[in-house]
């Protein structure tokens, strides 16, 4: 199993040769139904075989193991290494032992991949609005500079996979509130929609914090339709646009 078998998106970015990272589509694998056919999630009521295969083609392609959290929309970090389990309650993770990918499972939450400049410690963030507002961006970026040999994080290179786009992430005005009481630049990243609702671009809120933490060199999703995973149902899952959904996992790893 390839990636190209699994009809990935690879990102462009210039990571450190042996930093292999991936985003999967709903392309390439055995589910059936509205998780048709790779989707990555154990919680959402697929057949738990189908998932097994899917995450071992996962795996396959990646040729490391890919370390599935139980995401909850917080802020806790998970350092990873050999003896960590799949299933342990994180929203984001650091790794710095080759063969261990840090995934991440979505289907319109923002996810992020990190890699340090010299491609010695990589890690990975779910990032939805409760999320990204408490602040996860903000907690992986540091748990990737105090890791063992970890990077300064102007030298953190970031990539941001598909997410819900900013034409179809309708929000109230509690969401608007929680972003500007941290930054009130915030607001530029919101626009009306009706009265009490706003939509909000996910991926430029993530930008801003990002920037914030002093990290320039930002790659992937910039807002645009090709990267909305509502607007696409051949290649994507989501939630939002069919309540009853598979999971993308973005994944990320140093080459053992």
């Amino acid at each position: 199993m390839s990636l190209s078998d699994l009809l990935t998106i690879v990102p462009e970015w210039p990571a450190a040769p042996g930093v292999r990272a991936l985003c999967t589509t709903r392309a390439g694998g055995v589910s059936a139904g509205p998780y048709r056919s790779l989707n990555l999630g154990d919680h959402v009521g697929d057949d738990p075989a189908a998932v097994t295969e899917n995450r071992r083609r996962l795996s396959e392609a990646l040729g490391a193991r890919a370390v599935f959290m139980r995401q909850v929309h917080g802020q806790r970090v998970a350092l990873l290494d050999e003896r960590t389990l799949d299933g342990i309650e994180a929203d984001a993770c650091v790794a710095s032992t080759p063969g261990l990918a840090c995934t991440i499972m979505v289907a319109d939450c923002l996810p992020l991949l990190f890699a340090s400049g010299d491609g010695r410690t990589v890690g990975a963030a779910h990032a939805g609005w409760r999320g990204l507002a408490g602040g996860v961006i903000e907690a992986a970026v540091g748990a990737m500079t105090q890791a063992p040999q970890g990077p300064q994080a102007a030298d953190l290179l970031v990539w941001l996979g598909p997410c819900i786009g900013p034409a179809n992430f309708e929000v109230g005005e509690e969401v608007k509130t929680a972003f500007e009481q941290h930054d009130g630049a915030a607001a530029a990243h919101f626009r009306a929609a009706s009265a009490g609702k706003w939509l909000a671009d996910l991926q430029g809120l993530a930008r801003q914090r990002l920037q914030a933490q002093g990290i320039t060199r930002i790659f992937g999703n910039d807002g645009s339709t090709p990267w909305c995973t509502v607007a696409d149902p051949s290649r994507f899952f989501s939630h939002r646009r069919d309540r009853v959904s598979g999971r993308l996992a973005a994944a990320i790893c140093i080459d053992g």
